[in-house]
């Protein structure tokens, strides 16, 4: 079924709340359990979405990226958050519990693909389909979609994404301090990758989506 532009927006409005939401408040929760409460004294581990939301990140380009995919058929729906705050020097073991904070957001989105992916069999599965398990069916697809890109976009070893902490955690400390240092680059290359033709994140991303995306499906034989 095609959907207009506005009817696309109503899809996929919710799936992208959740997951923003979770998936920062996941970051919160975790450095908290691991000795750092900046983001809990800030108030920043809510389920509260407006404060999470960053006006670009959160709708501004995931709004250009959903008008392109419409445009042009093609294309992979990006945005992001406002970072929780995370004073790594808190940590009890800033190396070592960077890994845990900084994948507890990736993570948090797989919970929530697989949980999308629960509803979509309860929907599909629904005898006979009406005006809610269709609509809810073409909502928790998105669900899929959408948190299986945040997923894998934060996976990826930029900084300051969550895939660029966990390389710093993991790598020997020589060369994480160098790697670290590359973090005030990260963001403006992150949106030349997305903006830039021939849409080379997109062309990174889209094989690692995709084969997520039919993992889920064969879970729940989708």
């Amino acid at each position: 079924m095609e959907f207009n532009f506005v009817q696309t927006i109503a899809i996929y409005a919710l799936p992208v709340i959740f997951a923003i939401t979770l998936h920062e408040a996941a970051h919160g929760y975790v450095a908290r359990h691991f000795g750092d409460t900046t983001a809990y004294r800030l108030g920043r581990i809510s389920l509260n979405p407006l404060r999470h939301i960053d006006p670009f990140g959160t709708i501004v380009l995931p709004l250009l990226t959903l008008a392109i995919m419409k445009l042009s058929g093609v294309g992979v729906l990006f945005g992001w958050a406002k970072p929780v705050p995370v004073s790594f020097g808190h940590l009890r073991n800033p190396k070592r519990d960077m890994f845990w904070v900084a994948i507890a957001g990736p993570f948090a989105n797989l919970v929530m693909a697989l949980g999308w992916g629960v509803i979509l069999k309860l929907a599909e599965d629904a005898i006979p389909l009406n005006t809610f398990s269709v609509p809810m069916a073409y909502m928790a697809k998105a669900g899929i979609e959408i948190n299986v890109v945040l997923m894998v976009l934060n996976l990826l070893p930029i900084l300051p994404l969550d895939g660029g902490r966990i390389a710093v955690s993991l790598l020997p400390d020589r060369l994480a301090l160098r790697y670290a240092r590359l973090e005030p680059f990260g963001f403006p290359i992150l949106l030349l990758l997305i903006f830039l033709p021939p849409h080379v994140l997109g062309a990174i991303m889209i094989p690692a989506v995709q084969v997520s995306i039919d993992l889920i499906g064969a879970i729940f034989h989708l």
